[in-house]
This record gives C-alpha cells, sequence and structure tokens, in this order.
C-alpha cells in the first residue's frame, strides 16, 4: 500500500532548531557565581552522582592482578587488571620510568578507538610520559579494547551497546567515572608514586573522561582535556558519543560549571581549529571556559586556568603533546612556566597484543562486558521490578496536551489530511482513512515514517481487519524531517532530548496522544488501538499502558524485552532507551498494562 504524503513540503530543519533553542535558553540560565560564598562545588557534584547513576567505594579493595611485564628503554610496562566495583574489574596497562621515585602519575584516557588503550596514538602517551618521568596508567573504557563484547574482536562501545546501561538508571559515563577514580585509587596506592602529584588527560572521549573524573576527584591536581571541551549547548543535535551524555544535564548545569568545579586544580582544555565536529570548536571551548572563569578568579586561582588551540584537526599532535608535558611540569613537578616543552623523547609503540592483559579469547568472567554487566543488572532488578503508571509518567518526562489544534488539508483518495500542532511546538503530519462500519481505529507509526509502514506486516493486518488507519509522523521522523536516518539522526534527537530533560518516547508518546484527541474530536466514542513498527512500537506500547482501560496492540519487530540483546543493537535506535525504566518496568509488565488483545507480528529477542 502506498502512502500520501500529507504536506506539499516536509520539514527540514524544524525539530532540531526547536532543541537548539532550549539548548541556547539552558546556556543562558545555568551561569556560575563570582563569588566563593555563593559557588557551591559539593552541591553541584550532588546533582552530578544523581544523573551518573553509579557510586565509587573506595574501601572495595582494588585486587590488582599482573599478568606481564615489558622492559623498554628507561622504563617498564606492566599489564593488569583491578577491580572497579564488586566483580568489575578493569584492564589497563602501567608505564613505570626507571628509578626509585616518588613520581608524579597521569591517568591517561583513551577516545573512541575500539581497540581503546591499545592503539597506537593512545600507548604513545603513555610511552612519552614515562621516558618524562611520570607513572602512567591506561585503562581501557568500558566496553572497548580488551573490555569489548568478545575478547579480542574489537568494537565501539557507544550507541545502543553502551546506551543499554541507561535502561537500569545508569550511564556509560557513570561507568567511566568510576573506573577512572579507582584508577586514582590505583595509583596512590603505588609506593613509588607521589599521591599528592596526579594528572589526567586524553584526547575526544578520553578528553571528555579527564573533564569529567578532573572535576569530580579532587585528588587530581592538573587535567589536560584535548579537542573534547565545547559547550553542553553545542552537544545538543551534534553527533557525540553516549558516552559524553549526562542525562538531564542542562537542567541543572552546563560545561562551564563542570569545568569550575576543577577549581583551584590546574585545567589546560586543548582544542584544534580544524576539528570537524562543531561541538568542540575552540569559540564552544572558550565560552565555557569564560564562565569557569569566574569561579577560578573568585577562589584566587586564575592563573591556573588556560587553554591552548592548535591550528589542526581533531587528535593529540605532538604540538598539543608538547604543551601537556610544559603544563604538568609546572603543576606536577613544580619545573618551568607551564609553556610546552621544545622537544620530545623518541619512542616506540608495541603491537596491541603485546600490550593485551590476557591471550585473545581467555579473558577472565571477573572482566565484565557490557551485554554481561546488563543481563546481571537485568537478573538483579526483574523480582523486585512493581509497574507505576505515576512513575512511567516521570521517567518518559511526559507532558500534558497544550492547546492541541486540528487543520483540515485537502484530502487524497481515499486519505483525509491534517496538520496537528500544539502550543509547545509541536507539528505532526496526519492521515486517516476510516474503519468499516462497527470497527475501530489504529494509531500507527514508524521510526523513518510513513514510508516504513509501506509493504509492512503490520499495516497489512490492520487493513486486513478492516480497521480505520491514523498514521502519524512522530516527532522528528519522516515529513517531520526529511533528513532522518535511523542510525544518525534519531541518535542526535535521542540525545538531545536526554541533554534537556526529555526523552524521545515521551515525546512519541505525548504525539500519539495527540492523535488519540484528533480521532476522538472527529469521532467521538470512536474504540482507538495503538500500533508501531521497531522503536515506534515501544512508544505504542508505552501509549497503551498508561490508557486508563484496555487498549489493542498492533506490533511490528518489537522488542520482547527493554534490555540488552545482539539483535536490538542491530535493529533499534537510541530512540528507544528510557533512562530507569526497566527499575520500572519491561515489556511483559508493559503489555499486562495495556490490557487489550495484541498483534504481535516478528517480536525481536
Amino acid at each position: 500500500m502506498q502512502l500520501p504524503s500529507v504536506w506539499q513540503e516536509g520539514l527540514t530543519l524544524y525539530y532540531d532548531q526547536l532543541l537548539r533553542q532550549q539548548a541556547a535558553a539552558a546556556f543562558r540560565k545555568n551561569v556560575l557565581p563570582e563569588t566563593a560564598a555563593d559557588w557551591d562545588a559539593e552541591a553541584l557534584r550532588a546533582k552530578i552522582w544523581a544523573q551518573l547513576g553509579c557510586r565509587v567505594d573506595h574501601t572495595l579493595p582494588l585486587d590488582v592482578q599482573v599478568t606481564g611485564e615489558i622492559r623498554c628503554p628507561g622504563y617498564r610496562i606492566q599489564k593488569l587488571c583491578y577491580q572497579s566495583r564488586k566483580d568489575f574489574y578493569v584492564t589497563g596497562n602501567l608505564y613505570i620510568p626507571d628509578g626509585e621515585g616518588p613520581f608524579p602519575a597521569v591517568l591517561n584516557m583513551h577516545g573512541h578507538w575500539s581497540q581503546g588503550r591499545l592503539a597506537a596514538r593512545v600507548q604513545q602517551r603513555g610511552h612519552l610520559l614515562a621516558l618524562s618521568g611520570y607513572v602512567c596508567l591506561c585503562v581501557d573504557a568500558f566496553g572497548s579494547g580488551e573490555r569489548c563484547s568478545i575478547h579480542g574482536e574489537f568494537e565501539y562501545h557507544g550507541h545502543t551497546l553502551g546506551g543499554n546501561l541507561l535502561q537500569f538508571g545508569e550511564s556509560l559515563m557513570g561507568a567511566q567515572v568510576v573506573d577512572n577514580m579507582r584508577g586514582i585509587d590505583l595509583l596512590c596506592s603505588l609506593p613509588y608514586v607521589d599521591a599528592q602529584r596526579i594528572g589526567a588527560t586524553g584526547a575526544s572521549g578520553g578528553g571528555n573522561q579527564t573533564m569529567w573524573v578532573a572535576a569530580m576527584d579532587t585528588r587530581i591536581k592538573a587535567a589536560v582535556p584535548v579537542v573534547s571541551v565545547g559547550s553542553f549547548e553545542s552537544y545538543v543535535m551534534c553527533s557525540n558519543c553516549i558516552c559524553e551524555l549526562l542525562p538531564n544535564g542542562l537542567t541543572f548545569t552546563e560545561e562551564g560549571g563542570v569545568l569550575a568545579l576543577v577549581a583551584p586544580r590546574a585545567l589546560m582544555p586543548c582544542n584544534a581549529m580544524q576539528d570537524s565536529n562543531p561541538a568542540f570548536a575552540p569559540a564552544q571551548m572558550l565560552r565555557s571556559l569564560a564562565e569557569a572563569r569566574k569561579v577560578y578568579r573568585a577562589l584566587d586561582a586564575a592563573d591556573n586556568l588556560s587553554c591552548f588551540i592548535s591550528n589542526q584537526t581533531h587528535g593529540y599532535w605532538p604540538e598539543i603533546q608538547e604543551a601537556m608535558l610544559g603544563w604538568f611540569n609546572l603543576h606536577l613537578k613544580g619545573q618551568g612556566l607551564g609553556r610546552p616543552v621544545t622537544s620530545l623523547p623518541k619512542y616506540q609503540t608495541l603491537p596491541e597484543e603485546d600490550l593485551m592483559v590476557f591471550p585473545k579469547g581467555q579473558r577472565p568472567a571477573k572482566v565484565c562486558t557490557i551485554a554481561e554487566y546488563c543481563r546481571r543488572r537485568q537478573a538483579e532488578v526483574a523480582p523486585t521490578r512493581r509497574f507505576s503508571r505515576e512513575r512511567l509518567s516521570e521517567l518518559l518526562h511526559l507532558s500534558p496536551l497544550h492547546s492541541p489544534c486540528l487543520q483540515e488539508l485537502p484530502s487524497t483518495g481515499c486519505w483525509r489530511r491534517f496538520t496537528l500542532s500544539a502550543a509547545d511546538g509541536t507539528l505532526l503530519p496526519l492521515l486517516l482513512r476510516p474503519p468499516q462500519p462497527g470497527k475501530g481505529w489504529v494509531l500507527l507509526s514508524a521510526p523513518n515514517g510513513k514510508q516504513e509502514l509501506e509493504g509492512s506486516k503490520i499495516l497489512d493486518a490492520v487493513s486486513a481487519a478492516g480497521l480505520g488507519l491514523a498514521i502519524l509522523d512522530v516527532f522528528a521522523c519522516g515529513e517531520n524531517d526529511l533528513r532522518n536516518r535511523a542510525e544518525s539522526e534519531n541518535r542526535n534527537y535521542a540525545r538531545a532530548l536526554l541533554w534537556l530533560g526529555q526523552t524521545q518516547q515521551g515525546k512519541w508518546v505525548e504525539n500519539y496522544r495527540l492523535a488519540e484527541w484528533a480521532v476522538q474530536q472527529l469521532y467521538p466514542g470512536a474504540a482507538i488501538a495503538a500500533g508501531g513498527y521497531r522503536d515506534t512500537a515501544v512508544a505504542a506500547l508505552l501509549f497503551a499502558a498508561l490508557q486508563d482501560g484496555p487498549v489493542d496492540l498492533y506490533l511490528e519487530q518489537a522488542p520482547q524485552s527493554l534490555s540488552y540483546s545482539p539483535e536490538k543493537t542491530k535493529l533499534f535506535t537510541l530512540a528507544y532507551l528510557i533512562p530507569g525504566i526497566l527499575n520500572c518496568a519491561d515489556i511483559p509488565e508493559l503489555l499486562s498494562a495495556a490490557g487489550g488483545a495484541i498483534v504481535n507480528l516478528d517480536p525481536v529477542p
């Protein structure tokens, strides 16, 4: 069945601009104080911890296991793992200079390289720092390097893989912060490390980790985040990783506030003028730095805040390495003026397999993967889960309908066409085809717009049943965003909404409610069912579960659970993620709450 368009011209950047405007307003609301008396760092940290969804336990034994050592000219490299959380281990390499010490130490974090700490561009900083007189700990972020799903088969830890942690009210960023703070515990426990002289650095996603761990752990005395600092406003609708997401972050802070948490300790963001990601443009970094500088000045530490801008692309280039060493030499060794060093020591990077803590395919179960962790958490929360419509509404961040309006457009064939709108800026194209006598209606949508329904099993099933069709393109889908591609745009919209204290599923449920209102306006008392395909099947189910009476469901490729599975990682986008949902309900509880008949075609395990 071919479905007609509703509008002569679809939208292109409408919702993109709407969210950017909300982010711009948040930047101007989240301003920092200019006096020490008005600055409450611990209150801000408490809010951040609440959104990270994790906690660090410094009393838990590190249980460090060293599996091997590599000798290099002037230093050695240990291959090790340590316990971050109970039965949850982190793999890493420890670069140790020759000599007695005590040495200053640096935690080195990697970006979005599937090989994690093993990548040459990451390990080079370990070699460089060790030859410069620093102990350096390089660790694998959760899901990367040796912490990937299949040991030795490296993968990207972001997108829906890392995003699945949100379903339990946790976050990939939170896992990284805890792992890295425990890495600081490890460094401080070493007899040849001076625990009063700890630094942190990393590039891209590693720079993001640097900023957050330095903000949350005051033991770090100097930090150099590289090609990673912008503004949270600039993150909205940019292609940043899920590990760079603080859920609800823009509802209470901006990036300047996180940078200010490092005060009065030393901080030097390094950005690149030719960076391809506009979120990390030097201009965005300088906006955040201007806010943080208020707090540095208030704490009489203005000299401890600086920045370095290179005329380079995205990367930790030699000139940035020189700037990093100069900054650490001043603040961790008391040497020099903080200016870039004039030369770098020579070293040889090593084959990735040589640095692995465990032989390929022989990783012990205690080095937990994201998939295994999600299975553990699902087993823990399932017995105590209690469905509550009130709690579900809170998790979705639902808002009531605001002045809904229905405008009919010229019909085409058997289809009536409408524009649905609301006072919050919502615009929805709606197609209606009346039912056979005595039949009800089905609200139906797909994550890539109505054209994705053409030829679908669910559309055929509803049509064969003689039901009326109310087909809508939900928020940022189909005619609502002609650029929409499931992998990228829904990822960006979902992330942007989470920054702003909203959810994409919540937006879609509101859209279903708006469409229900429209059908009732035109056909009072009509029986209304809900349907959807893949990501929007979840929205249809949530809509039904929140209704007072039973609602029939027509679903295609709906998930059997909202927890992790390899199949869902391939088929679904970040749009299906709802922070904390699995503490409230999973698919079986939602189906039970919906209470009606269910047509569930090709469910996804």
